[in-house]
């Protein structure tokens, strides 16, 4: 017999979260249908309740991702090395402010950060040859910026995952691992960040995060209750 607090964590990760409808749809959304980044739920609660709106984007991996953050940055520019899922991308996605880019093989693909000249407030790492992303992405993060490095949990497993930690905790940069349950998925993994000492991006909420009904203990009791039937409805 289930205790009512752990039927409710399962109810609240199953619908909330909406894990069940992302596993059933095999896509990375919410419970509205939104899209979503393949990150952790945690780290996608932690990174949610940022203002990017003057934020420049890039991604290495194109996804659910990019409209995800095409909704919420100034410019997103996404890297796409299989020539299938390039034209799928285009097709499915139409922000505006998105560029999606085919970079296929070697070190075009790393290197594709390098094109523009420009420096990127958030680097998302989440494609092939991760190691070698990382070096150039140290090269182009802008001050205060923030590196994400998905699957970060595989250190344990992978040379080239642990050649890629080792590279951005060498350019001094602080991590913040975030474990816990992602879209599509029926197991844990980790999301990490990786940010410059001098990060400072503002939040849109005061309490974080805003999604998923966490942190809601923070709040007193009469703000508590009232802030999860506004969260509920």
């Amino acid at each position: 017999m289930f205790s009512e607090k752990f039927l409710k964590a399962v109810e609240m990760l199953q619908k909330d979260f909406a894990l069940e409808r992302s596993i059933d749809e095999k896509a990375c959304v919410d419970r509205d249908g939104n899209p979503i980044p393949w990150y952790t739920y945690p780290a996608i609660e932690y990174l949610s309740q940022f203002d990017y709106s003057d934020k420049k984007v890039f991604e290495f991996g194109c996804g659910y991702s990019s409209p995800f953050w095409a909704e919420r940055a100034a410019e997103v520019i996404s890297i796409e090395d299989n020539p299938i899922w390039f034209g799928r991308w285009q097709s499915a996605f139409g922000n505006p402010n998105l560029e999606i880019r085919l970079r296929e093989e070697g070190e075009i693909y790393e290197d594709a950060i390098l094109e523009d000249g420009s420096l990127y407030d958030v680097i998302a790492i989440d494609g092939k040859r991760r190691a070698e992303c990382c070096r150039t992405a140290v090269l182009n993060l802008a001050p205060g910026g923030v590196i994400i490095l998905d699957d970060s949990d595989r250190i344990n497993t992978s040379q080239e995952y642990r050649e890629a930690v080792k590279v951005l905790r060498n350019a001094d940069l602080l991590q913040v691992d975030f474990y816990g349950f992602c879209p599509m998925n029926a197991y844990t993994k980790c999301t990490s960040l990786f940010l410059r000492r001098d990060f400072a991006f503002c939040s849109k909420y005061e309490v974080p995060p805003v999604k998923g009904g966490g942190n809601l203990w923070s709040m007193n009791r009469s703000r508590r209750k009232k802030a999860y039937k506004d969260f509920v409805k």
